[in-house]
């Protein structure tokens, strides 16, 4: 019995169901628990990851990100965030503008040095791309209970496919803490550009190009398409 599903973009009503999700799958994080804490050790924890959580949410919205999830049964099971070229620089700055608001409570929420390192892996991870016009991908996460069920291929499939027929777009980078995730990238055409460290923490940056022919044609090659 085939089960309906569909990969479509988040509204800015759908906030609790995208934080419930992203807490819970990003809770055993390398980068989550390096930034907030282990919810096992640490009962303030979650509350800080929570905080973040809804942060890039509301950000997404002020910088023209996108949210896009994935449904079976209009049940939302997985979500990611990606950032996309071609965004005019008044729209930023007054996004940007607007984010001051939203990022005020989080100065109380979470504690200085987890701000200064949340600040020096965005600098890191953002001076590890191209310099050429692309997608990056921010956050992607899938309910815990249903990984392995082809969701997180499901919604990375999707955005190939955006990200083939826009123009705009030269490729995908991402970055990524866990090292068994570099190859599953790998397999979808993603190259690692840089492994840094920052802290204690290593970071793998990659990047997906998109090979156009002479024809115009873009024709991408990854494993995971079938």
């Amino acid at each position: 019995m085939n089960i309906p599903c569909r990969v479509s973009k988040l509204t800015q009503a759908d906030k609790l169901l995208f934080s419930s999700i992203m807490n819970r799958a990003f809770a055993r994080d390398p980068l989550f628990l390096h930034a907030f804490g282990d919810p096992e050790l640490d009962r303030e924890s979650s509350s800080r990851t929570a905080a973040f959580v809804s942060f890039m949410f509301d950000k997404s919205f002020l910088l023209h990100e996108e949210i896009w999830s994935y449904y079976e049964n209009e049940i939302l099971l997985g979500t990611f965030i990606v950032e996309k070229p071609g965004i005019s620089k008044l729209k930023r700055l007054k996004g940007a503008f607007l984010l001051i608001g939203r990022l005020l409570p989080l100065l109380f929420q979470l504690p200085v040095k987890t701000l200064r390192f949340l600040n020096a892996y965005m600098g890191m991870t953002r001076s590890a791309a191209p310099s050429s016009p692309h997608h990056y991908l921010i956050m992607i996460g899938v309910n815990p209970e249903v990984q392995g069920r082809g969701i997180g291929t499901a919604m990375l499939r999707h955005l190939l496919q955006v990200v083939n027929s826009d123009h705009n777009s030269h490729g995908i980078a991402l970055d990524t803490e866990n090292k068994g995730n570099v190859n599953l990238y790998q397999r979808w055409g993603f190259v690692l550009r840089h492994e840094e460290k920052i802290n204690a923490l290593t970071v793998y940056c990659m990047f997906y190009r998109k090979t156009i022919f002479n024809d115009g044609a873009v024709r991408p090659f990854y494993i995971g398409r079938h």
